[in-house]
């Protein structure tokens, strides 16, 4: 476990879903996060946790339609880039 405050369980939620969406070009408005993070939590209780990412990616492919890679690697790009002060 680590002290680092960017890892804190939803510290810098908002701030990341606020930059990630303007990253990608998605309106936040779309971003129900009580409502994923109730999803996530079923299928980590009633399937198993590895089960969450992966459900939520073919959810987002699913409401999407789009070509994945390009967005994964955008993603990981912003991610990599994340700090607290943002």
């Amino acid at each position: 476990m680590t002290d680092d405050p960017r890892r804190a369980p939803g510290a810098d939620l908002p701030a990341w879903i606020e930059s990630l969406t303007a990253a990608l070009g998605v309106d936040p408005a779309l971003v129900d996060t009580d409502r994923l993070l109730g999803v996530a939590a079923d299928v980590a209780h009633q399937v198993a946790r590895p089960a969450v990412p992966i459900t939520m990616f073919i959810a987002g492919l699913a409401a999407a339609g789009a070509d994945p890679a390009p967005i994964l690697a955008r993603i990981e790009a912003e991610a990599g880039a994340w700090t607290v002060e943002q």
